[in-house]
């Protein structure tokens, strides 16, 4: 079962995420088999981090949700709230695979949150841009939420402009960048 973890930071707690950092690593390390994407997100101008995004292949909900709240940053307050939701790997890949690479161009997390009849499904052909793509289901899967993407684009509005319009309650971007260990 696939699934889109989205913590969200509280206000100003940066340098608690900063001291956390190779706890969340080596938390996030134990799980690294069924990572299919990873990463912080951003505030509109970059330079404040907002929360991490995990999508992963685990077991069940149980697990799903021992991931989700047993992750060291959670434990310690740095998270004012978590959205987990079953994913659907669209694309078949994870951001590893992605043509485009993990570098260069503007990266986003878009979340379309819906209700009712389902959008957006399936990924749309021919974009070369797609980093992960896929719907948002309750946890037995039978429901549909939303949907999630990472995607490569050169703004704001061209990332939120991947779903349908008027086909969700609320749509979110995120400014996004490949997440995982890093030298330094």
């Amino acid at each position: 079962m696939e699934f889109l973890c989205h913590h969200r930071d509280r206000p100003d707690s940066l340098p608690l995420r900063e001291k956390l950092q190779e706890e969340h690593w080596s938390y996030m390390d134990r799980f690294a088999e069924g990572m299919i994407a990873r990463g912080p997100t951003f505030s509109e101008d970059g330079g404040t981090v907002t929360g991490s995004v995990h999508i992963l292949d685990l077991p069940d909900v149980a697990t799903a949700r021992a991931f989700a709240f047993d992750e060291p940053n959670y434990q310690a307050g740095v998270y004012r709230d978590v959205m987990l939701r079953r994913w659907r790997n669209t694309l078949g890949r994870t951001m590893w695979d992605f043509p485009g690479g993990d570098t260069g161009g503007n990266r986003y997390l878009v979340l379309g949150l819906g209700e009712g009849r389902a959008a957006d499904l399936a990924a749309p052909s021919g974009r070369d841009d797609l980093i992960a793509y896929g719907p948002l289901l309750s946890d037995d899967g039978s429901d549909w939420l939303g949907t999630a993407a990472l995607i490569r684009a050169p703004d704001r509005d061209s990332a939120r402009a991947l779903l349908t319009p008027d086909g969700y309650v609320c749509v979110e971007v995120h400014d996004w960048e490949f997440g995982g260990r890093r030298a330094g």
